[in-house]
């Protein structure tokens, strides 16, 4: 059953980590209850809520309803839990330190580190997609990758990186194939990539609480709206399948916030 499992979202287009997550969360699911009833799976979902944050729990249900679906029992699908939004983005680089980071890095000729910011701050690439570009995509300048449901979402690499990428990957002899490789020359991994910006972060004194993937995600966003004001796009651009989710980049980081009030307020 695993393996038709696995056959049905691949057919659906669906990534490798959440094919992982899925399965993993259905063998999880199996062996502690042994089958599919409606009892069960409110037994379960009470246990993921006692036990996971939101994000975690929802993804489970997503898991487990997706399970239904194939098993020909959808009525039993499981609503997802809400998730309350906080009122700010936590954690986004500055556009400050994040200049300030790149030319750090430049100037100590960290190209392999500078690329990889630039590529996720320009392109808002998910880690696991930036470690899906090639050569050959730089070249063309943009990358097509099938979001869950099979749904196209093409990653645009803009023409200034371009511009500086290409004479990069041709110094390093990287002119076909990924471009993100470690010193074996095999793709780096996203926890790989991430302990060393951290270390990168405070070698150069910047906090690394800011300094993770998804930030730089976040302030292609930020900066994206910043320069327009067409959510719809940067929803597109962001692969989210709904705009309510890109929403989130219209408030201010807290920082940003803090600022504002001391700015505004001194009555």
């Amino acid at each position: 059953m695993t393996k038709d499992f696995e056959r049905h979202l691949r057919e659906n287009h669906l990534s490798d980590n959440t094919i992982r997550a899925y399965i993993s969360t259905v063998d999880h699911y199996m062996k502690n209850y042994g089958t599919v009833t409606p009892k069960y799976l409110n037994s379960y979902k009470l246990w993921l809520i006692e036990n996971f944050k939101p994000q975690t729990i929802n993804l489970r249900i997503r898991a487990v309803n997706c399970y239904l679906e194939f098993v020909g029992k959808e009525k039993w699908k499981m609503p997802s839990v809400k998730v309350q939004q906080k009122a700010f983005l936590e954690n986004v680089i500055s556009q400050a330190d994040y200049e300030y980071f790149k030319s750090c890095l430049k100037n100590d000729n960290e190209m392999f580190w500078y690329f990889a910011i630039r590529f996720m701050a320009a392109t808002g690439a998910r880690v696991s997609e930036l470690l899906h570009i090639k050569a050959e995509h730089v070249k063309l300048g943009y990358l097509d990758l099938y979001s869950k449901g099979g749904k196209l979402r093409r990653i645009y690499i803009p023409r200034s990186l371009q511009q500086e990428a290409l004479p990069w990957l041709k110094k390093n002899k990287r002119e076909s194939g990924f471009i993100f490789l470690n010193k074996h020359r095999e793709l780096i991994t996203p926890r790989g990539l991430s302990k060393q910006l951290k270390q990168l972060a405070v070698k150069y004194g910047i906090d690394p609480m800011v300094i993770y993937p998804h930030s730089f995600r976040h302030r292609f966003a930020k900066n994206f709206l910043e320069r327009s004001n067409d959510i719809a796009f940067l929803a597109d651009l962001m692969g989210h399948e709904s705009i309510e989710t890109t929403r989130i980049y219209l408030r201010k980081t807290a920082t940003e916030q803090r600022d504002l009030v001391d700015d505004l307020v001194d009555w």
